[in-house]
């Protein structure tokens, strides 16, 4: 790691986007309507084998009882559990909007509930909520239904439940064990907690367990961060996903109450990823891609094997590119060569289906330009390799002709040890792994003409 220069961090430690999706969710315009999401629905019922195309559901659940001061996530901060009850019966309405068009009993092959805090509500409505999806869609059998879970909602009981309602896989946000970081970012839930309800999740008998950490945040430094790398190897859970803190006070203003020089320097955060890397490797744990890790026989492992990693909005999936329907307040959906984003704000979501209205608020209709470039990103991020040939196939391009310009620029890339280029090929060095969505943002277009990111996160 000592080849990771000031100079190289200097020069690819830029704002860019994670690309969960391409075009990113910031290029969404209001311009893509309930119309526009409605047409698209209607072309996949249409289209041939309809019914037969999986689709993904990811439901968003906004509510949580406290506040986390690194969180850029949606959510609606309260102590009123009550306030689940009305938000489940606009769930039921959007999710009958959707059944009129593309009709009851379409297969769903992954399914995830997100937030917020998707425990926040209680079993009783996890069960209704559960149910009427059951009623409307097919959750098909060998299915990936998982759920977001703050450890200080449940217990075992709590847990005995979920996998009683058909989730198979559980996400536990740990971010960091040290009670000094828990502290400065206000989530306060003690190791023994973690494990204990890791060992019940075993017991219980869920697929997979994964578990969240964060590096970069205030009170952090590389050898605290060691201490909780060792405790996570220890508790080894199937997958670990890893992400870097994005400290964006001026978009989140949770975050302002973070004090700046609590968080940790560059070189510090780099030296937290690379140790976190080594060991993990150590502990038998493949690295599926740029966030995250899993054992070598869990489902991600497999995947990035045998060339079948995705990636959505939830991250790296096993999924094939199937149609996504989001479902819930700011919900972002992927349907045919569309994107939709659902309103923000709760008043907004609920006005729109008390209207009868699909919540959609903005979205964007994906050009064949966008389709290659793509291709080609999901594979730099999920196979750290792209086959010229393969995008010449698919697309009927000429691979070095369309892309001469961004084959120039990575040569600069190429020079610093970031990638190797070949007659045919783009190869990720292990090294460049550290600085993926720099690559990747080679290859966006809309970066290209729009020079001003600091909505983004930097990359490590």
């Amino acid at each position: 790691m000592t080849a990771i220069t000031p100079e190289l961090l200097e020069r690819f430690d830029v704002p860019g986007p994670r690309y969960t999706s391409y075009p990113t969710a910031d290029r969404f315009v209001e311009a893509f309507g309930e119309a526009e999401y409605i047409q698209a629905l209607e072309q996949r019922r249409s289209g041939p084998a309809a019914m037969a195309l999986p689709l993904s559901l990811y439901v968003h659940i906004p509510f949580c009882e406290s506040l986390c001061y690194y969180c850029a996530c949606n959510k609606i901060i309260t102590k009123h559990h009550e306030r689940s009850v009305p938000y489940l019966r606009y769930l039921s309405r959007e999710v009958d909007l959707h059944v009129e068009r593309i009709g009851r009993g379409v297969s769903v092959s992954q399914l995830h509930l997100g937030g917020g805090t998707p425990t926040f509500l209680n079993d009783e409505e996890l069960g209704e909520l559960m149910s009427m999806l059951r009623h409307n869609f097919n959750l098909v059998a060998g299915g990936e239904y998982s759920i977001e879970v703050d450890p200080r909602t449940v217990d075992e009981k709590r847990l005995e439940t979920l996998a009683r309602l058909g989730f198979n896989r559980l996400s536990f946000g740990v971010q960091d064990f040290d009670t000094q970081v828990q502290k400065a970012v206000h989530r306060i839930q003690p190791a023994e907690k973690v494990f204990a309800l890791v060992e019940a999740s075993r017991r219980i008998g869920f697929e997979s367990i994964n578990v969240d950490l964060i590096y970069g945040l205030p009170k952090q430094t590389p050898e605290s961060f060691d201490r909780t790398l060792a405790q996570v190897c220890e508790l080894r859970p199937d997958r670990v996903a890893l992400y870097g803190y994005a400290h964006l006070p001026e978009r989140f203003k949770p975050q302002r109450r973070i004090i700046s020089i609590d968080l940790p320097v560059a070189r510090h955060k780099v030296t937290m990823l690379s140790r976190a890397l080594a060991a993990f490797e150590v502990a038998g744990y493949v690295y599926v891609g740029m966030d995250h890790f899993a054992l070598p026989n869990d489902a991600l492992a497999v995947a990035k094997r045998q060339g079948r990693l995705h990636r959505n909005f939830q991250g790296y999936s096993t999924q094939p590119d199937c149609d996504l329907i989001g479902l819930g307040v700011s919900a972002i959906g992927k349907v045919g060569a569309t994107y939709s984003q659902n309103a923000k704000t709760l008043d907004e979501y609920q006005d729109a289906l008390d209207q009868g209205r699909l919540p959609i608020a903005r979205g964007l209709a994906v050009s064949r330009d966008d389709l290659v470039r793509r291709s080609i990103i999901m594979a730099l991020m999920c196979q750290g390799s792209l086959q010229f040939e393969s995008i010449e196939i698919a697309h009927l391009v000429d691979f070095k002709q369309a892309f001469a310009a961004e084959l120039e620029t990575l040569r600069g890339m190429e020079d610093k040890g970031l990638v190797k280029l070949t007659d045919t090929s783009i190869d990720v060095t292990p090294m460049g792994w550290f600085f993926v969505r720099g690559v990747a943002m080679v290859f966006d277009k809309y970066l290209q003409a729009d020079r001003t990111r600091a909505r983004f996160s930097k990359i490590i």
